[in-house]
């Protein structure tokens, strides 16, 4: 995706505020909505002091319990200068008709080298790790890679995907510039003519906080970069959807905590 023009900088946004109480790729067993996958990259044994010693899983990759999707615990992301490690996995669920459907299931990747930046959450309880909003606003404006990786584990056209991104993005924008909607509308078209089958991978990657990059394969994992997201405020309000307040997926949210709380023990 072509990039919007160039802004001056913007004061960084912050994370919206928390509360402590605030609520490898795959193999899928057979259930009513989903079919079973088989394309798992072969990886060599990896070992990084960032990923728990508690998830589920293998040497190799991490299990997402709710969707049983595994996710490779080191991986190669178009667009970045080296390998990315896992420091925790969650899924999106939508209720429909009162019951609730998963979407997809979802693995945050970092550089190894942010465990470096993180001294002051040392030995935190998780539970005041998840309701301080500081944390996430600097593994965001660290100048670090990272990337948030989602399988979908059910058929959803692009326009459908495209508007439950909108939904938390743009509310988050309260003012947005020319540069912010150039930026959404590059997001938008990205993905709106798409056919999202289930197996479809969609690699989210800040590279810096102004630039996402954004990634998608329907055959295994994306090789190439399909469009650059350039707008400090979209990606942030992206970024707050799954790290804020109301994350859309509050498993991801708790599991990168407990990663990192893990780490630090």
């Amino acid at each position: 995706m072509l990039g919007a023009v160039s802004h001056p900088p913007r004061p960084p946004l912050l994370i919206s505020g928390c509360r402590p109480n605030a609520a490898p790729f795959c193999v899928l067993q057979r259930r009513p909505l989903l079919r079973a996958f088989s394309t798992i990259p072969r990886l060599n044994s990896f070992h990084s002091p960032l990923i728990p010693k508690a998830s589920v899983g293998s040497s190799e990759y991490v299990v997402e319990t709710g969707t049983n999707v595994k996710f490779p615990r080191e991986l190669r992301v178009p667009g970045c200068s080296g390998s990315l490690v896992l420091l925790g996995t969650g899924y999106r669920e939508k209720v429909f008709a009162i019951i609730g459907v998963k979407v997809y299931a979802a693995g945050f990747y970092v550089e190894p080298s942010i465990r470096e930046r993180l001294d002051a959450w040392k030995g935190k309880p998780a539970t005041e790790v998840l309701g301080d909003c500081s944390l996430f606003s600097l593994i965001l404006q660290a100048p670090l890679e990272k990337s948030l990786n989602i399988m979908l584990v059910r058929d959803v056209d692009g326009k459908t995907f495209w508007n439950a991104l909108d939904d938390v993005i743009s509310p988050r924008i309260k003012n947005p510039t020319s540069v912010d909607e150039s930026a959404l509308l590059t997001f938008r078209s990205t993905f709106q003519s798409r056919d999202l089958k289930q197996g479809t991978f969609i690699f989210l990657t800040w590279v810096v906080p102004s630039k996402m990059l954004i990634s998608i394969s329907s055959g295994g994992f994306p090789s190439n970069v399909d469009a650059e997201i350039e707008s400090a405020n979209v990606n942030m309000a992206l970024y707050d959807a799954f790290f804020g307040e109301s994350p859309v997926s509050p498993t991801l949210k708790t599991s990168v905590v407990n990663g990192l709380t893990e780490v630090f023990s």
